[in-house]
């Protein structure tokens, strides 16, 4: 029965420290079994996807220390096996990288086709095009798939459309290739930008990372390093978006703000104050009006999709009537309804949501149906007017550290409770 509860109508103040990246941990400890030297990664996320990675790298042989909850040593010499079946992976989208990682090393593996959040469509095929482009023979059948190659050589490489996942699986498996590759259309996402830089610190040779072309010439082997990875960019979004839905004032530090870019223009349209410091981002929403914005979705330099259920329960009680249009997955407005339980007016016609500010939401229970409308839903019980309640919180633990407690260090009142005897207890504290 774990739920998340929140006395909402509290603004929200204060600073709060921004983890290490989800997606761009995953590859990266997918690349760290590439060497039979020892890695040591920083900055690791301590969420569910991250804990269940590192269990099928462990279910494979290799051998895994924790330093801490946020540093991991690595070393892939121990490796025994190279099918990857283990229980919890599919429950993870990022599991496929362990086939670019196994694959460059060993010519050779197989893994649980991968799962994650229902938010539309995410097909492997341009994971499989890539990896046959470099000479494997790839086969997908019984819920697994498969690659084995003599060699791996390398091969230009044009993606159909910008997919991340499909670039740092073909990049993880190119490094090791013999000769040169080109992935044209590769994403630029800065999770990209790192699982390159965390390859290239162990001896790889990738360039143009970052662009919509990236070139990488084959290595004979990868060697130990340590790592730390960047901070999470919708981590970040989602705590700013939390300030302006509050009208707070938040100073969200260890960020790059490069990175939250496309997510500061959209505040500032819709009222917010944002100032930016060298490693640090101040939102402030307190005394100000939120009013409509339109956002459309699109890759990297573009409005991240994985912002979009943030964004939308921020114009759900902005003034006005705005529009967003997702671009990327054509399932993402499942929250919708669960927002209309708590009084939004939000109309979705087929790829676009039309939003119609209300002047305040309403607690309500309600079910995260995914990692990011679950924190949409978070965000809407902030600034709610009573007591909401969140099940399924699994999900949303899939990818924010703590959020209980950097929350309430906010200002914010919420707790996870996992009774109902808890969850009575928590109404007659705040009523």
């Amino acid at each position: 029965m774990e739920q998340y509860v929140i006395k909402g109508g509290t603004p929200l103040s204060g600073e709060v420290e921004i983890s290490g990246a989800k997606n761009a941990a995953l590859g990266i400890l997918a690349g760290a079994i590439m060497t039979d030297e020892t890695v040591t990664i920083e900055n690791l996320p301590n969420v569910k996807d991250i804990n269940v990675l590192i269990g099928a790298l462990e279910d494979i042989g290799a051998s895994i220390t924790r330093i801490d909850e946020h540093t991991v040593k690595i070393n892939g010499s121990s490796i025994s096996r190279l099918s990857v079946d283990y229980e919890y992976i599919k429950k993870i989208r990022a599991s496929y990288y362990l086939m670019g990682a196994l694959l460059g090393k060993y010519k050779n593996a197989e893994v649980a086709l991968p799962g994650g959040c229902l938010i539309g469509a995410r097909p492997i095929d341009l994971h499989v095009k890539g990896l046959k482009a470099l000479g494997a023979n790839v086969d997908v059948s019984y819920g697994l798939w498969s690659a084995r190659a003599d060699k791996l050589a390398g091969s230009h490489i044009y993606l159909d459309k910008v997919s991340v996942g499909a670039t740092i699986n073909i990049m993880l498996a190119a490094v090791l290739a013999e000769g040169k590759t080109t992935i044209e259309n590769a994403a630029k996402e800065p999770h990209v930008v790192d699982v390159a830089s965390f390859l290239n610190s162990m001896g790889a040779n990738i360039r143009g990372a970052g662009t919509d072309v990236i070139r990488i010439v084959g290595v004979p082997a990868l060697h130990g390093t340590t790592y730390a990875v960047i901070p999470d960019q919708i981590e970040a979004g989602t705590y700013m978006c939390a300030a302006a839905a509050t009208h707070g004032d938040i100073l969200v530090k260890n960020v790059i703000p490069k990175h939250l870019e496309a997510t500061s223009a959209k505040l500032i349209e819709a009222g917010c104050v944002i100032e930016e410091y060298d490693d640090a981002v101040r939102v402030i929403a307190k005394g100000r009006k939120l009013t409509k914005t339109h956002v459309t979705t699109l890759p990297y330099p573009g409005f991240p999709t994985d912002m979009q259920p943030e964004i939308t329960a921020v114009l759900g009680i902005a003034d006005g009537t705005s529009t967003v249009t997702e671009s990327i997955f054509e399932n993402r407005f499942k929250y919708v309804d669960e927002l209309a339980r708590m009084g939004a007016n939000i109309k979705v016609e087929s790829t676009v949501a039309i939003v119609t500010g209300v002047e305040r939401y309403t607690g309500a229970q309600v079910c995260a149906p995914d990692l990011r409308a679950g924190a949409a839903l978070i965000i809407a019980g902030l600034a709610a007017d009573g007591i909401t309640i969140i099940d399924d919180i699994k999900y949303i633990q899939r990818g924010y550290e703590d959020i209980v407690g950097k929350l309430n260090k906010l200002g914010a009142v919420m707790e996870e409770v996992d009774s109902e005897r808890d969850l009575q207890k928590f109404k007659l504290k705040v009523s």
